[in-house]
């Protein structure tokens, strides 16, 4: 989807499309999210600074931890197994594929989670904040109320 921001051109919601099988997971992933994932989600579904992030979200054969499209950024949490046999070698794999998609990925060890959410929080949306395209900043509140877009 293309959109016009003051006269430049954004692409907004740019993730490939999920793969088969992947929106089903991603479904099942919601519903039994870890506890980094759902003390993560329970800050970012507030839409800090106006960003919008989304939990388990497909995009090709993978699925996200969260995904904030206006900076095209996927938040994987690594637990301990990332640490283990052949894992490495996968991330680095996926994070590849994202990247030849414009999209950057941001690991975040869920013991840092775990440690201080908010802390971890405000760094992520900092980081994405600052992946923002200057022309195109989030509103900080969030968009505004239907009945203020109206003109009178």
């Amino acid at each position: 989807m293309r959109c016009m921001v003051e006269g430049f051109r954004m692409f907004r919601n740019m993730a490939p499309p999920a793969g088969s099988g992947t929106i089903r997971r991603a479904r099942k992933l919601r519903k039994a999210m870890s506890l980094p994932e759902a003390l993560l989600w329970r800050e970012f579904r507030r839409r800090p600074l106006g960003l919008k992030f989304r939990r388990q979200h497909g995009s090709g054969p993978y699925v996200l931890d969260f995904y904030c499209s206006d900076a095209r950024l996927a938040i994987e949490v690594d637990g301990k197994v990332h640490d283990t046999g052949d894992q490495a070698l996968h991330d680095e794999t996926r994070d590849a594929w994202f990247r030849e998609h414009g999209i950057e990925t941001l690991r975040v060890p869920a013991s840092d989670v775990l440690k201080d959410v908010v802390g971890a929080a405000e760094a992520i949306v900092t980081y994405a904040r600052s992946r923002l395209p200057l022309h195109h900043p989030a509103a900080l509140g969030g968009p505004p109320p239907r009945d203020k877009l109206e003109e009178e």
